[in-house]
């Protein structure tokens, strides 16, 4: 399985500190651990941008970057080592594997930092912090910094500056490097197996959530230790509920099959939606409906290069969107005027795509001066146009009422265009019935 390595992680601490001011302090805490139920935990998942500078997968540290600071830039503070408590939590770096494992400079124990970061927070001018993202540890950095200004007669030069390092940092994640695309790049194709597997096995009769199981089982014995988001697997009606997540429904005859999940590989998400008849065959209707989203997915597709606004591939979903529902007969009027009123919006309610990385709906800016940002090379995005008629749109024909559908892919931006990641599973109407029709492939 393909990590990223420890250069890396260097290389991203040191563009970081490039950005900061002179005599400066970045200070970020990690993801802490949540409770459950009474004493049973949630399963621990690293914050994505302390996970992106350090690579430390343990809860309760925090991660001080000191440019220029001549006893080493790159701190972190870890829960010390504890035998007893190893024994029923499992095992922990301490402040010697955080050195010897991930290349900090110092490292103590969380317990000490009280103690020990209001001294290194003196006398640097400015703290890079990601305020109002942690009310408690927001406190707990001014109750150091209050430290510090109470002993000013004694010598002590408190900060005078405080940051926000999200958008330095943030603007970061959004390039992805050679190392992550080739994770990202697994992730897709695993996802990709397992949307395979569903179409394979799917049959009216059978529950959503066991349609869930079976994505669930392929990408974990792919490798895939979490999804990166809560499955949706939305079946007739409930293909038309965007963040559809109960999966509790049967599956019944006719209906179309809504599956929007991904994998999680070494923090990296994949995004896949694909949607399919329950018994193999589309309708008249449903096939209308699918082709229609199908041309526009690909129309936007092709939109993905460098140069081009990231608001291109939907305004160009748009556009083949509203084409396709005149000639259906679902919209009526002059195409320009219809986009201009926002009419296609009863059937199509939100964007084309999102920024994918760490998260599934990662950071970064989608516009930069009051403008939409610029594609470049090596920024990663969802394209995911979809139609979806309410069974309650009284004012459509009653035989479209109830058809959801979306189809989407994850792509990389390229010097020439754009790779797309997930492209392993099929997408064309009559390939998806032949795949139902073969029914249980070499898979099992």
């Amino acid at each position: 399985m393909k990590h990223i390595s420890p250069a890396e992680f260097a290389e991203r601490r040191k563009r970081l500190m490039e950005q900061m001011a002179d005599n400066s302090i970045a200070i970020l805490p990690s993801a802490t651990e949540t409770i459950r139920n009474n004493d049973v935990h949630h399963r621990f998942r690293q914050n994505s941008d302390f996970m992106y500078l350090t690579g430390f997968r343990e809860p309760d540290a925090v991660l001080v970057l000191m440019p220029g600071r001549e006893q080493g830039e790159y701190v972190l503070f870890v829960r010390d080592k504890d035998p007893a408590r190893e024994i029923w939590d499992g095992y922990r770096a301490g402040p010697d594997g955080a050195v010897e494992q991930y290349q900090a400079d110092d490292a103590f124990p969380i317990d000490d930092i009280d103690d020990i970061l209001p001294g290194l927070m003196e006398s640097r001018s400015r703290v890079y912090s990601q305020m109002g993202v942690d009310g408690d540890f927001d406190h707990q950095l001014m109750t150091w910094v209050n430290q510090i200004r109470a002993k000013v007669r004694t010598g002590a030069q408190p900060p005078e500056d405080f940051s926000d390092m999200s958008h330095l940092l943030h603007d970061l994640r959004l390039f992805k490097s050679k190392q992550e695309i080739a994770i990202m790049r697994e992730a897709a194709k695993i996802s990709a197996r397992a949307h395979t597997r569903a179409m394979q096995v799917c049959k009216p009769g059978m529950m959503e959530y066991q349609l869930q199981a079976e994505i669930e089982h392929e990408c974990m014995m792919a490798g895939s230790p979490w999804p990166a988001y809560p499955a949706i697997v939305g079946s007739g009606d409930n293909a038309c509920i965007l963040h559809y997540i109960e999966n509790t429904a049967k599956i019944k005859d006719g209906d179309l099959v809504l599956i929007d999940a991904g994998c999680e590989l070494e923090f990296y998400a994949s995004d896949i939606t694909r949607t399919f008849p329950a018994n193999g065959h589309f309708s008249t209707e449903q096939r209308a409906i699918y082709d229609l989203v199908l041309r526009a997915q690909y129309a936007s597709i092709e939109a993905v290069r460098p140069g081009q606004p990231w608001i291109a591939p939907h305004e160009t979903t748009v556009r083949v969107l509203v084409e396709g529902l005149v000639e259906l007969g679902l919209l009526d009027g002059n195409v320009d005027d219809l986009i201009a009123s926002n009419a296609y919006a009863p059937f199509f309610m939100h964007k084309t795509g999102h920024w994918l990385g760490m998260d599934v709906h990662d950071v970064g800016d989608y516009k930069v001066g009051g403008k939409w940002r610029v594609l470049e090379p090596g920024m990663a995005l969802t394209i995911e146009p979809g139609l979806y008629i309410s069974p309650h749109n009284t004012k459509v024909e009653e035989r479209w009422r109830g058809i959801g559908v979306r189809i989407e892919d994850d792509v990389v931006v390229t010097r020439e265009g754009c790779e797309v990641l997930t492209q392993d599973v099929v997408k064309d109407p009559a390939d998806v019935e032949a795949l139902m029709k073969g029914g249980q492939s070499s898979l099992f």
